[in-house]
């Protein structure tokens, strides 16, 4: 299993902070299949998620993100990747100054960029998946 920690800070608050990262859940869920529970508490929040090859927490304060990953063994080998895109998601939305609106804007464009896309009825994660194939049967043998 490889393992994803990745911590930042942040100036929101609490109240702010807890809104982002249950728009977050409500979006892993939709586009990445992800079974995502929350946990409010007095001082942080946690989320919980998984989907096959992958599970985690994010935990949620007033001044951070921490989230804690573990991959699967096909999920593993593409960590750095997968690593390197939620710094920079994260980074890019701590950057602005309404976080959440910038969320917004930017699940909008990327929704815009796969429209007109068939729609397939399954969630993004699995839309990227390439179709299987029927298996071809062996050409007879000439006699």
């Amino acid at each position: 299993m490889a393992d994803i920690h990745i911590t930042r800070t942040h100036k929101l608050g609490l109240e702010k902070a807890r809104k982002l990262a249950l728009r977050w859940a409500e979006v892993a869920e939709k586009k990445l299949d992800m079974e995502c529970t929350y946990e409010e508490g007095r001082a942080h929040d946690v989320v919980h998620f998984k989907r096959p090859g992958a599970h985690g927490e994010l935990h949620v304060a007033k001044d951070k993100f921490a989230l804690d990953a573990k991959l699967g063994l096909l999920l593993g080998v593409f960590r750095h990747r997968i690593e390197t895109e939620i710094v920079n998601n994260l980074d890019q939305l701590l950057a602005h100054h309404d976080p959440l609106n910038a969320f917004e804007e930017g699940l909008a464009r990327h929704e815009a960029q796969h429209e007109g896309q068939p729609a397939h009825g399954k969630p993004h994660a699995q839309a990227h998946k390439p179709a299987k194939t029927p298996a071809k049967t062996p050409a007879k043998k000439a006699k």
